[in-house]
């Protein structure tokens, strides 16, 4: 069976930079990929086109093939990458440029058409998610390097894979499965060991990335370089599936996945078998990431010292309340990270956290920090903050929209400037919930002790737009048993208290023993707004694993 070998080398903009060179150099490879967009990562790249209207894509990669075109080339690895960002076309004649002054002979692609910006006023940034088959119009053209904007993660493998085994646009089944092995490589590390709830039973202190053996019925195995640090197992596996997902129908632009019916098998060390994966029609519409610029933000850290510790946070907000009566949005929070009789000053201090946001620049500026600072020796014994508020600084709002195929210009332009337009998809379905499957019988009673929910289950948590997932999974069949039953939405509103009045959508995915939680407005405007302590929720999984519940006996 033909095996087409796709590796990832980079999660984010920002990622490992001699991961590259290590994908490159430690195994056997047909493609390379780099995925370096986020919401964040958008918005940023908005405000560096405002200032330079040449730039807009991913600098750090040009750096990187600075050092690996020439393996790349020498391999006969082909590269895709959406470092293009706001500006492929630019990204793309930077890469011609540098490989002809290196005098690397490389054909050079890339994909456009999902910049939207100009139909929404206001916006920094407005691209659709793009889906693979202008990237496989690349590659069937002969392109080495493909670089695009806004697609989305998991179309940086469907787009090869469908180039290589040569799929059509209706072949769900495979297509899903790609989609599945894209989204688990698309985060890195992160499928390796890297940010996993049972990080202790390896050593990741330098996980390799991973890469994916595709087949062409879709099935693939996940796994990595041989003498790469990380492992690879089915909870590694397992907690990458479930980051940033809502639904058992997880929706793109080529086709809708199927979670609820992915299997996962160990097939040997470091090798994880993913397959029986199904597809359905795509939906009738695009998702439409759209940056704005919300206003300005400050914040300061009030460090709080010994005994009074309630007392002295009224003090500061009583002493502040002044400054911040213009203020269209403020909020205080009280963390309290003292303990009583510490052996050290750290240990005795918690921190009273104020951040300010609003469109006038001036009223979260310096007039707020300057009422800050000059309570310096004017309030609460022990004054003083972890580093002074400046003048205010931007802040960006996070927006999904959808618009119809059509309104999309889907185009792959080759290396020899040809366009060739990418048709929106024919077929389409409107997304809707999966009927609740049934759940296992339950434990039978039997004695429970008080104790943290990780130690029979793990999570990751990640964000989408304002909104957070936290996917949990069971280790064993008993503890699964339990866990479907234990851990309902209204049970996740009990342990994570600042869900208690938010929406909170639970989907269950038996063949993974998981449950998904979707928890909506919890992270206000999203990630750029930074509301929240975590504002992305990368360890809202974590806390959720440290509160205790009533734990049968058997599975501890």
């Amino acid at each position: 069976m033909t095996v087409l070998r796709i590796g990832n080398a980079s999660g984010f903009y920002g990622d490992r930079f001699d991961a590259m060179r290590e994908m490159l150099t430690g195994g056997p490879l047909d493609v390379l990929t780099g995925d370096y967009l986020a919401e964040l990562t958008m918005l940023i790249l908005g405000r560096d086109r405002l200032k330079d209207p040449d730039a807009g894509y991913a600098r750090t990669f040009l750096r990187q093939l600075e050092e690996c075109l020439g393996l790349a080339h020498e391999r006969g690895v082909r590269i895709v990458a959406n470092a293009g960002g706001l500006n492929p076309a630019g990204l793309a004649d930077a890469v011609r440029a540098l490989a002809t002054r290196l005098g690397i002979p490389v054909r050079v692609a890339h994909v456009e058409g999902d910049d939207l910006t100009a139909a929404h006023p206001g916006a920094l940034a407005a691209h659709a998610y793009l889906g693979g088959f202008g990237i496989a119009e690349c590659l069937r053209a002969g392109a080495d390097v493909v670089v695009t904007g806004r697609v989305t993660d998991a179309a940086l493998v469907t787009g090869p894979a469908a180039a290589h085994f040569g799929w059509a646009p209706t072949e769900y089944d495979r297509l899903a499965g790609a989609v599945v092995a894209g989204h688990v490589l698309e985060c890195g590390a992160q499928a390796t060991g890297g940010n996993y709830a049972f990080f202790e039973e390896g050593d990741v202190r330098r996980p390799g990335f991973p890469l994916a053996e595709l087949c062409a019925d879709g099935s693939c195995v996940i796994t990595k370089h041989d003498g790469t640090g990380g492992f690879v197992d089915v909870g590694t596996v397992t907690a990458q599936l479930l980051y940033e997902t809502g639904g058992a129908r997880y929706a793109g632009p080529d086709v809708t996945a199927r979670l609820d019916t992915v299997r996962l098998t160990q097939d040997g060390p470091d090798r994880v078998r993913v397959e029986g994966v199904r597809g359905e029609a795509p939906p009738p519409t695009l998702k439409v990431g759209r940056n704005r610029l919300g206003g300005f933000r400050n914040e300061v850290a009030f460090v709080l010292t010994g005994l009074g510790i309630e007392a002295k946070a009224a003090l500061v907000r009583a002493q502040m309340e002044p400054a911040l009566a213009k203020v269209a949005d403020v909020r205080w929070d009280l963390v309290r990270t003292d303990r009583p009789d510490a052996p050290t000053e750290e240990t005795a201090g918690a921190l009273l956290r104020l951040v300010v946001r609003d469109a006038d620049q001036q009223v979260v500026g310096r007039a707020l920090s300057g009422a800050a600072i000059e309570l310096a020796l004017a309030s609460y014994p022990g004054f003083h903050v972890l580093a002074p508020p400046g003048k205010g600084a931007p802040y960006g709002v996070f927006e999904d929209v959808y618009v119809p195929h059509g309104a999309v210009d889907h185009v792959a332009v080759l290396h020899d400037g040809q366009r060739i337009p990418v048709p929106g998809a024919q077929d389409t379905a409107v997304l809707s919930d999966v009927p609740e499957p049934p759940l296992p019988q339950p434990l039978p009673p039997g004695p429970v002790r008080r104790a943290p929910l990780g130690l029979v289950a793990g999570a990751r948590s990640g964000d989408k737009g304002g909104n957070a997932n936290v996917g949990v999974w069971a280790r064993t069949d008993d503890a699964w048993r339990w866990l479907a039953h234990e851990l309902t939405a209204d049970r996740f509103r009990e342990l994570i208290p600042e869900a208690r009045d938010l929406p909170v959508t639970r989907h269950t995915l038996p063949d993974l023993h998981a449950l998904n939680f979707v928890v909506e407005g919890i992270l206000g405007e999203g990630v750029a707004a930074q509301a929240r302590f975590d504002p992305q929720a990368k360890a809202l999984g974590e806390w959720l694993r440290a509160r205790h519940l009533d734990i049968p006996e058997v599975l501890l």
